[in-house]
């Protein structure tokens, strides 16, 4: 079964940090890549970031860019959220998704396998 399964979730003070990890069962993320996407309280799913397979090039929503910062370990099958100088405007619900296609993308419904999502907080 290809699973995602986020962690490193939870209540952190503005201008706090936090560690998203993305892990990945049954599938290989080598050949996806991947993104993270969030859902806020009566708003719209946006994507936040995105890393491609090809060659690890990345993406950003405006508003993160500079805080937040992607990654990959394929040898750990696992993709990474650092998030830095948290605002209480980032509190969401943080998924992950992986897409088959070497480029990466914001656009969800290109992405083939999501995560359950993790809660994170940010708040004093």
């Amino acid at each position: 079964q290809r699973q995602l399964v986020e962690s490193g979730g939870g209540l952190v003070q503005p201008g706090g940090s936090l560690r998203l990890s993305c892990a990945a069962s049954g599938f290989s993320l080598e050949h996806y890549s991947i993104g993270w996407f969030r859902q806020a309280p009566g708003k719209e799913r946006e994507g936040v970031s995105w890393i491609s397979s090809s060659d690890d090039s990345t993406a950003y929503l405006e508003s993160v860019k500079g805080r937040f910062t992607i990654s990959r370990d394929n040898a750990k099958n696992t993709a990474y959220l650092d998030m830095k100088i948290l605002i209480p405007e980032d509190t969401a619900v943080y998924s992950c998704a992986a897409a088959f296609r070497r480029i990466g993308t914001m656009t969800a419904d290109l992405y083939d396998y999501w995560g359950q999502g993790t809660q994170v907080t940010v708040s004093s």
